[in-house]
């Protein structure tokens, strides 16, 4: 078969082409005959169909997340923001911290272990390629009913991917979460975040200026595996047999990205590179037309140079190739020869492939004959923008109206004893040690707090002991419920959960993932949550640095929940006055903050009693959670507590008995006035956490919290070998810890 080149197209304007099974639609194709005036090659085929891809472009979404921008704080902390690889944040002391939460949910679905791996496989270079050292990962995970047979092949595999990756890079895992529910049962949520720490001075930039400059690529060979990968897949939903494409999933390597990052970092020191880019979703496409759109406009690529794991692959399939471990930096001339040096000290293959050029164009050749020729901004950033149609489903007022607060309550003592149990027990509740075990939470001995803890922590600076923090949150159920609520009650969480740490919360990243935005139902959902989430952003003061769109995660018309995923970034100014979940010195004195409602809606209590998702989620106070979080943070920077517990799902008894479990003390609880026992143990009430404060701090605790109009009350105290409810029960924590951490390894093993 000839070569297509550019002159052959501009000769055959009538050749047919394979557009539509790449995924471009009929008016896309012809919107790129537009553009280049004359078809396109078949290698401007391929990258035009992957960059325009639903995965790479935003197309759907991206008129709703121009919100992020329009409605972002002030925030004299912002460094980088959205637009590039991750955002960048102002730590303190020189330090940047940036960081980000992206999706790998369809190919971790057909192939568990690789497309979990090359999930964090690819959050991490992304992070490398601001300029920063990755010092930690997280990993928020979705998978269907947990006692379904697919759930047993798709959970270890994804587990086994993350841990075997991250692990070998030597990167601990601090945090993240697993949820169980029916709608993910053919679309997993594959999320992965990273944090990487650097100093502001070596910020570094996705973009190619300096005509002159070379073109590098480096990192592993380019092979047939991930060949249009996530970029596809991601980008169209299941039919009822699998996905309509099934690409080869990308395989990885971390002992090569280990010498990646080392050699990237060296380079880094060195002051080698004038701009610099991963190589994830859309592969060579996505890197060239990125960094020569974000530059000066022009680049030469010679294609035939680029480094093969096979020799038979096509130029369009080295284009579309998703190969994993693989960077491209923009290098000058005189430091070309010491750039390939470095590498080659790390065992890295780097070969320069291009130029940065005078013109606008990318020009793209194989063996010399010319097969691309376009404007590079047409390829990464002008993508087609859709205005999707949007209505409210018809269904959501009758779901909004079946109320929680008419399922039936336990009848007496007995039964509310059996109930507690009963949720503790459950999947969503239930410990997750079996999964986070297979995790290394504390390599580089850095990591302060992990799993099972509110948020993770690790500590930047040895000498000051600066750390950040950073938790993941987003409840899908609520968001089903009611996507703007939902949405800041993901934030708020989060939010809580890094200022129960004892940190204060930044700035966000979120992963936002939804059903197919061909549904109207669905892309209402997706502009209410994105809207709440803009919205309480503002208010919280917290911007979003950037983040992922995963759509399409549906099986024929059956979507899953709507799962913003919210990732909130804290900073503390020493480790050493970080705040733990675990209750763990006896006479210490329990105190709730915040309000408890009748709010049930979406609760883990209705899920795990009654299997019942209706009504109305819990009310979002933002002023609240803001001053919440205020106390929060001076009373551990202060002193003041010696335990913290957000609550959250499965209310206040949750929390007690996850802190009682993690501490090895027991408590003894009393139903404070104006509350039932039930409506005290499983509300789900938003901006309250549990605290331990010692007899000698009570006073100056209860008064700041009196002073700032925070409500708190005294419930309890830490005692003793059982969570007893004064009135009602008695659990013995041996009861309690059984309870909770047989029941996944009894499912999975």
């Amino acid at each position: 078969m000839s070569l297509d080149t550019v002159k052959h197209a501009t000769d055959t304007p009538d050749a047919d082409q394979p557009w539509a099974e790449l995924g471009l639609k009929e008016d896309e194709y012809a919107r790129i005959r537009e553009i280049l005036g004359r078809r396109p090659t078949g290698a401007e085929l391929a990258m035009y169909s992957v960059m325009w891809s639903e995965h790479c472009s935003y197309k759907s979404s991206k008129v709703h997340l121009k919100q992020f921008g329009d409605k972002a704080p002030e925030n004299d902390a912002m460094l980088v923001g959205i637009g590039e690889n991750a955002g960048v944040v102002d730590v303190g002391q020189g330090y940047a911290v940036t960081f980000k939460v992206e999706s790998h949910n369809h190919p971790s679905y057909i192939e568990p272990y690789q497309g979990a791996a090359t999930g964090v496989g690819g959050i991490v270079r992304d992070i490398l390629a601001m300029g920063a050292r990755p010092v930690a990962v997280v990993d928020p995970l979705r998978f269907g009913a947990a006692d379904h047979p697919d759930t047993k092949r798709v959970l270890p595999g994804v587990v086994a991917g993350i841990g075997g990756y991250g692990n070998c890079l030597g990167l601990p895992n601090i945090g993240g979460e697993v949820v169980f529910d029916p709608c993910y049962q053919g679309n997993p949520l594959v999320n992965a975040g990273c944090i990487g720490v650097m100093k502001h001075e070596d910020i570094h930039l996705a973009q190619a200026s300096g005509p002159g400059n070379k073109v590098i690529l480096y990192g592993a060979r380019t092979g047939g595996d991930g060949i249009g990968g996530v970029s596809v897949l991601a980008s169209e939903t299941f039919d009822a047999t699998g996905p309509a494409k099934r690409p080869a999933v990308q395989v990885g390597d971390p002992f090569q990205e280990k010498l990646l990052i080392e050699c990237t970092l060296e380079i880094f020191g060195e002051k080698l590179v004038a701009g610099i880019q991963d190589l994830g979703g859309a592969g060579l496409s996505c890197a060239t037309s990125e960094l020569a759109s974000a530059g000066s406009g022009g680049m030469r690529v010679d294609l035939d140079t680029v480094p093969l794991r096979d020799a038979t692959l096509s130029p369009e399939e080295i284009l579309m190739s998703e190969s994993q471990e693989r960077m491209c930096a923009i290098v000058e001339p005189a430091k070309v020869a010491r750039f390939l040096e470095i590498c080659e000290k790390w065992d890295v293959i780097a070969t320069v492939i291009g130029e940065v050029t005078e013109g606008e164009r990318l020009e793209i050749f194989w063996h010399g004959e010319q097969i691309v020729d376009v404007p590079p901004r047409t390829v990464a950033h002008e993508g087609p923008v859709y205005h999707r149609p949007y209505a409210r489903p018809e269904w959501q007022d009758a779901l909004q109206a079946d109320d929680a607060g008419k399922l039936p309550r336990p009848a007496g003592s007995a039964e509310l004893r059996e109930q507690v149990l009963k949720l503790v027990a459950s999947p969503n509740q239930a410990s997750k040690a079996w999964i986070t075990d297979q995790y290394d939470r504390f390599v580089q001995g850095n990591t302060v707090l992990a799993q099972p803890e509110d948020a993770g922590m690790v500590r930047i600076d040895e000498k000051t002991n600066l750390g950040v923090a950073m938790a993941t949150d987003g409840n899908g159920r609520y968001t089903k419920l009611d996507p703007y609520t939902g949405a800041q009650l993901a934030l708020a969480e989060s939010y809580r959960n890094v200022a129960a740490s004892g940190a204060r919360p930044l700035a966000v990243s979120d992963c936002l993932n939804f059903g197919s935005p061909e549904d109207p139902g669905v892309m209402w959902q997706f502009a209410e949550a994105t809207r709440g989430l803009a919205d309480a952003c503002l208010k919280l003061g917290t911007p979003v640095t950037g983040g992922n769109v995963s759509l399409y995660n549906q099986t024929g018309d059956t979507a899953i929940h709507p799962t913003p995923v919210v990732a909130v970034l804290g900073v503390i100014d020493d480790v050493n006055r970080r705040t733990p979940i675990a209750f763990a010195e006896e006479g210490q004195l329990i105190y709730l903050l915040g309000d408890t409602k009748e709010e049930f809606g979406g609760s883990a209590w209705s899920q795990v009693i009654h299997d019942h998702l209706g009504g109305l989620p819990p009310a979002v106070d933002l002023d609240r959670e803001k001053l919440l979080g205020e106390i929060l943070i001076s009373a551990s920077r202060d002193g003041m507590i010696d335990a913290a517990h957000d609550l959250s799902d499965g209310g206040l008894v949750q929390a007690v008995v996850e802190s009682c479990l993690r501490g090895g003390k027991g408590a003894r609880l009393v139903v404070p006035d104006g509350l039932s026992a039930f409506t005290f143990l499983f509300s789900e009430s938003a901006g309250r956490a549990i605290v331990s404060v010692p007899r000698s701090e009570e006073l100056r605790f209860t008064d700041m919290c009196g002073a700032r109009g925070l409500p708190v009350t005294r419930i309890g105290v830490v005692d003793g070998e059982e969570v007893e409810v004064q009135g009602e029960f008695t659990l013995p924590l041996a009861e309690l810890k059984r309870a909770h951490e047989e029941t996944i390894p009894a499912l999975l093993v």
